[in-house]
């Protein structure tokens, strides 16, 4: 957790706003853009197993979780980022440049990989134009976004359990 401090603050700038410390875990709280926080927990008797990959290369042990992104606000931010993360020796991909976002990848001190972006053209604020050819691109998208595209609903949303146990966990295929 200290690493984790360090970083998301120090590197990332992102204020450490709520601590939580018992015993057995330690929960801390970083603010990541006006009202969102990331949370990051660490346990007392479960030394973690080290794990890493880039964003988007498949693996078959990350089924739930590729990267987290990170809005910026503009192309400067997106630069400054780049520049502050080499100054504190971490490595940072050139900017990529994905036509409607630009993206620089790196990776946290706990092999998350990280995305921070910046919105060409931006997609959130407005109405989803899901015949607009530079945002919506897959030629064969997933039913929901079928239903989406020809009514402006999905027609169904999946039930969810908690899981209690791990080994309670059924593959729902």
């Amino acid at each position: 957790m200290d690493a984790t401090v360090r970083f998301y603050h120090g590197v990332l700038g992102a204020r450490l706003v709520a601590t939580i410390g018992t015993a057995d875990f330690r929960h801390y709280f970083f603010e990541i853009g006006t009202g969102s926080t990331v949370a990051f927990f660490e346990y007392a008797d479960a030394p973690p197993a080290r794990f890493a990959k880039p964003a988007g290369v498949p693996d078959p042990r990350a089924i739930q979780f590729d990267h987290l992104s990170l809005d910026l606000a503009d192309e400067a931010a997106l630069e400054a980022l780049q520049v502050r993360l080499k100054e504190h020796g971490c490595e940072v991909t050139d900017v990529i440049d994905h036509g409607f976002v630009r993206s620089i990848y790196f990776t946290d001190p706990n092999g998350i990989a990280l995305e921070a972006s910046w919105w060409v053209r931006d997609a959130t604020g407005r109405d989803a134009d899901y015949g607009d050819g530079m945002l919506f691109t897959d030629d064969d998208p997933v039913p929901a976004v079928r239903e989406l595209v020809e009514t402006g609903e999905v027609a169904s949303t999946p039930v969810t359990r908690l899981v209690q146990d791990p080994t309670d966990i059924v593959d729902p295929a």
